[in-house]
């Protein structure tokens, strides 16, 4: 039987797209196939409260883990508390709760051989067929984007002894830099469990996972938490992007109609993707899904309006990452976390008004103000024939 909507890959973005029209729309024939065993992958998705809308918060809240009402940052010179909500979705909460809802509209370990605009056949030989099919298979790479990197290991570990964090702490600097920004990112889940991320804004050579492990390891040392078990770990990287021709990279796009990092719906700073995520599931609710090529020119629409919407995050990237040393980075982070509450939650938000970004570019830059400036022109992916 032909489906209205068939979601390549379970992650995010497909996820939360296939739980809201089983809500919105139950008479919609759709199917979500997963190559791996569980929707959600091996990840864990947060989010600031001021991400989202009251309604978007209330639909996403069965798959909280946690929520807190305040977060830390640490640098050299200073630490700082936050007010203001966070929260975190962990894969297996994702897959707990989507997966019955689902049902048969879900396919896990289901490996693809090939995906059209209305079609996907599966390496069993099936052929599957759809008014509409969406590809979310994760971040693809083009000749029309330029991407630094933001390379973690987070390992989820239960302490011997309770931790005595009440807040998470996302940004803590006062560690020893490499090539690129580094910070520890830590989430206190329970009273005597915790995610440790390390964390390092590269433009290219990730370090290895056993250096990331050793960090980990001589981070908890030092903040005297011996760890009994390591109960899950993640690693990954996420796209930091510096330049970005979208009319280029639509233009080339063909067959299935692609979503999530595969279309670049992230925070281009922060690397952040649920909330993207949480606002394209919305979108996609309101839209006719008659067929793929009728559902192309609304949606590319809709990419087109958010890569405009980050092209500030864009040009701080580019002064991040070629303006001064790599070791040095840190300090663009510093001077940014001195600035007001509300400008730092727009920034997370990517709601940053033109006050803000006056606010954020004015003064003593922490780079050199000749670099900086070259480094804001390069705004093609045209310009970077020689990155990284």
């Amino acid at each position: 039987m032909p489906y209205d909507l068939i979601l390549v890959g379970g992650g995010l973005a497909n996820g939360l797209i296939a739980w809201r029209l089983q809500h919105l729309r139950p008479q919609l024939r759709v199917l979500c196939l997963e190559h791996g065993p569980a929707l959600g992958g091996n990840h864990t998705w947060s989010f600031h409260d001021a991400d989202l809308t009251p309604e978007q918060q209330r639909w996403l809240a069965p798959l909280v883990e946690q929520r807190w009402p305040a977060y830390h940052v640490h640098f050299p010179a200073f630490s700082r508390r936050m007010e203001g909500g966070y929260a975190s979705i962990t894969s297996e909460r994702f897959a707990q709760v989507i997966t019955p809802a689902l049902g048969p509209s879900l396919r896990t370990g289901c490996a693809v051989a090939e995906v059209g605009a209305s079609h996907v056949t599966l390496t069993s030989g099936e052929t599957l067929h759809a008014a509409v099919v969406i590809d979310g298979r994760g971040m693809q790479h083009s000749s029309h984007r330029v991407l630094g990197q933001q390379a973690f290991l987070g390992q989820i570990v239960r302490l011997t002894a309770p931790h005595g964090l009440e807040t998470p702490i996302l940004m803590d600097a006062r560690v020893p830099q490499g090539e690129g920004y580094r910070f520890v990112y830590v989430l206190p889940f329970t009273a005597d469990t915790l995610l440790v991320e390390d964390t390092h804004y590269v433009d290219s050579q990730a370090p290895a996972a056993e250096q990331l492990r050793q960090h980990i390891e001589r981070y908890l040392q030092q903040r005297g938490w011996h760890v009994a078990e390591c109960l899950r770990e993640e690693q990954g990287v996420l796209p930091i992007t510096l330049a970005d021709d979208f009319p280029g990279w639509w233009n080339e796009q063909q067959g299935p109609l692609a979503v999530g990092l595969r279309a670049g719906l992230f925070h281009c700073t922060t690397g952040y993707s649920l909330p993207d995520a949480v606002r394209l599931a919305d979108w996609l609710a309101t839209q006719a899904l008659d067929d793929t090529a009728s559902l192309k020119p609304a949606l590319g629409a809709y990419l087109h309006r958010r890569w405009r919407e980050q092209g500030f995050y864009r040009l701080l990237n580019r002064m991040l990452f070629l303006a001064g040393r790599p070791n040095r980075r840190w300090q663009v982070m510093q001077r940014f976390y001195r600035l007001p509450d509300g400008l730092i939650a727009r920034f997370y938000a990517g709601q940053s008004t033109l006050r803000d970004r006056l606010r954020i570019l004015c003064g003593k830059p922490p780079v050199p103000v000749g670099e900086a400036m070259k480094a804001a022109l390069r705004h093609s992916p045209a310009h970077f024939k020689d990155y990284p």
